[in-house]
Protein backbone atom coordinates (compact mmCIF):
# COMPACT_ATOMS: atom_id res chain seq x y z
CA UNK A 1 0.00 0.00 0.00
CA UNK A 2 1.33 3.35 -0.65
CA UNK A 3 2.28 5.97 1.81
CA UNK A 4 -0.58 8.15 1.12
CA UNK A 5 -3.79 5.66 0.57
CA UNK A 6 -6.38 4.40 2.98
CA UNK A 7 -7.96 0.69 2.76
CA UNK A 8 -11.24 1.31 2.92
CA UNK A 9 -13.65 -2.19 2.92
CA UNK A 10 -17.17 -1.95 1.35
CA UNK A 11 -19.88 -2.42 3.75
CA UNK A 12 -21.95 -4.09 1.01
CA UNK A 13 -19.69 -6.64 -0.60
CA UNK A 14 -16.87 -6.58 1.83
CA UNK A 15 -14.30 -5.09 -1.00
CA UNK A 16 -10.92 -3.96 0.16
CA UNK A 17 -10.55 -0.77 -1.54
CA UNK A 18 -7.57 1.57 -1.74
CA UNK A 19 -8.47 5.40 -1.69
CA UNK A 20 -5.64 8.13 -2.39
CA UNK A 21 -5.66 10.39 0.79
CA UNK A 22 -5.95 13.20 -1.46
CA UNK A 23 -9.08 12.17 -3.19
CA UNK A 24 -11.19 11.07 0.33
CA UNK A 25 -12.98 14.04 -0.58
CA UNK A 26 -14.68 12.98 -3.97
CA UNK A 27 -17.48 10.49 -2.81
CA UNK A 28 -15.56 7.20 -3.62
CA UNK A 29 -16.73 4.18 -4.62
CA UNK A 30 -16.30 0.42 -4.32
CA UNK A 31 -14.19 -0.34 -7.17
CA UNK A 32 -15.98 -4.20 -6.82
CA UNK A 33 -19.48 -2.75 -7.07
CA UNK A 34 -19.97 0.53 -7.09
CA UNK A 35 -21.25 1.26 -3.65
CA UNK A 36 -20.36 4.72 -2.13
CA UNK A 37 -17.78 3.87 0.42
CA UNK A 38 -18.35 5.09 4.21
CA UNK A 39 -15.57 7.63 6.18
CA UNK A 40 -17.56 7.48 9.28
CA UNK A 41 -14.87 5.13 11.16
CA UNK A 42 -12.26 8.49 10.09
CA UNK A 43 -14.90 11.78 11.39
CA UNK A 44 -14.74 10.59 15.34
CA UNK A 45 -12.25 10.30 18.24
CA UNK A 46 -11.54 6.12 18.51
CA UNK A 47 -10.89 4.69 21.79
CA UNK A 48 -7.22 2.56 22.35
CA UNK A 49 -6.01 0.80 25.64
CA UNK A 50 -2.46 -0.99 26.01
CA UNK A 51 -3.89 -4.00 24.62
CA UNK A 52 -4.59 -2.46 21.11
CA UNK A 53 -2.44 0.39 21.18
CA UNK A 54 0.09 -1.21 18.44
CA UNK A 55 -2.45 -2.11 16.28
CA UNK A 56 -4.70 1.10 15.86
CA UNK A 57 -1.89 3.62 16.26
CA UNK A 58 2.17 2.63 15.06
CA UNK A 59 0.68 0.59 12.28
CA UNK A 60 -2.22 3.04 10.95
CA UNK A 61 -2.24 3.54 7.53
CA UNK A 62 -2.90 7.30 8.54
CA UNK A 63 -1.34 9.43 10.99
CA UNK A 64 -2.58 9.67 14.54
CA UNK A 65 -3.39 12.43 17.35
CA UNK A 66 -3.18 10.20 20.11
CA UNK A 67 -5.15 12.46 23.23
CA UNK A 68 -4.06 10.90 26.40
CA UNK A 69 -6.26 11.64 29.24
CA UNK A 70 -8.21 10.84 32.53
CA UNK A 71 -11.95 11.63 33.19
CA UNK A 72 -11.21 13.56 36.40
CA UNK A 73 -9.21 16.12 34.44
CA UNK A 74 -10.60 19.72 33.57
CA UNK A 75 -8.63 20.59 30.61
CA UNK A 76 -8.90 17.11 29.52
CA UNK A 77 -12.74 17.34 29.03
CA UNK A 78 -12.39 21.24 27.64
CA UNK A 79 -10.00 19.36 24.51
CA UNK A 80 -12.53 16.86 24.27
CA UNK A 81 -15.00 18.88 22.20
CA UNK A 82 -11.80 20.23 19.85
CA UNK A 83 -11.43 16.81 19.33
CA UNK A 84 -14.60 15.73 17.67
CA UNK A 85 -14.68 19.07 15.95
CA UNK A 86 -11.04 18.20 14.37
CA UNK A 87 -11.81 14.63 13.54
CA UNK A 88 -14.81 15.50 11.21
CA UNK A 89 -12.14 18.65 9.63
CA UNK A 90 -9.42 15.90 8.90
CA UNK A 91 -12.09 12.80 8.51
CA UNK A 92 -9.54 10.44 6.52
CA UNK A 93 -6.64 12.02 6.36
CA UNK A 94 -5.73 11.81 10.19
CA UNK A 95 -7.01 9.46 12.93
CA UNK A 96 -7.50 10.78 16.70
CA UNK A 97 -7.50 8.51 19.11
CA UNK A 98 -8.05 8.76 22.79
CA UNK A 99 -6.58 6.51 25.48
CA UNK A 100 -7.78 6.89 29.38
CA UNK A 101 -4.09 6.94 31.10
CA UNK A 102 -6.09 5.51 34.18
CA UNK A 103 -6.89 2.73 32.72
CA UNK A 104 -4.12 2.30 30.19
CA UNK A 105 -0.54 2.75 32.49
CA UNK A 106 1.59 0.96 30.04
CA UNK A 107 1.29 3.33 27.34
CA UNK A 108 1.93 5.79 29.50
CA UNK A 109 4.61 4.38 31.01
CA UNK A 110 6.42 3.73 27.19
CA UNK A 111 6.11 7.05 26.20
CA UNK A 112 6.73 8.64 29.68
CA UNK A 113 3.89 10.48 30.25
CA UNK A 114 3.76 12.78 33.21
CA UNK A 115 0.95 15.15 32.72
CA UNK A 116 -2.62 15.47 30.80
CA UNK A 117 -3.72 15.96 28.39
CA UNK A 118 -0.46 15.05 26.44
CA UNK A 119 -1.17 14.75 22.48
CA UNK A 120 1.19 12.08 20.92
CA UNK A 121 1.40 12.54 17.22
CA UNK A 122 2.44 9.19 15.00
CA UNK A 123 3.16 8.82 11.38
CA UNK A 124 4.26 5.85 9.60
CA UNK A 125 4.77 3.83 13.25
CA UNK A 126 6.85 6.95 14.69
CA UNK A 127 6.04 9.04 17.50
CA UNK A 128 6.89 12.75 15.45
CA UNK A 129 5.66 15.23 18.09
CA UNK A 130 4.63 15.14 21.75
CA UNK A 131 2.75 17.90 23.62
CA UNK A 132 1.50 18.44 26.97
CA UNK A 133 -1.09 20.83 28.26
CA UNK A 134 -4.76 22.17 26.29
CA UNK A 135 -3.95 23.79 23.23
CA UNK A 136 -6.15 25.57 21.59
CA UNK A 137 -7.59 24.37 18.21
CA UNK A 138 -5.86 26.85 16.06
CA UNK A 139 -2.78 25.70 17.81
CA UNK A 140 -3.38 21.99 17.67
CA UNK A 141 -4.57 22.68 13.61
CA UNK A 142 -0.86 24.18 13.07
CA UNK A 143 0.91 21.10 14.66
CA UNK A 144 -1.76 18.44 12.70
CA UNK A 145 -0.90 20.55 9.30
CA UNK A 146 2.69 20.38 9.87
CA UNK A 147 2.14 16.64 10.59
CA UNK A 148 -0.03 15.25 7.75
Amino acid sequence: MGENQLIIRCTKCGAKNRVPENRISESPKCGKCGTPLRLEVFDAPVNVTDANFDRAVMKSSVPVLVDCWAPWCGPCRAVAPILDDLAKIYRGRLKIAKINMDENPGTGSKYRIQSIPTMLFVKNGNLIDQVTGALPKEALEVRIKSFI
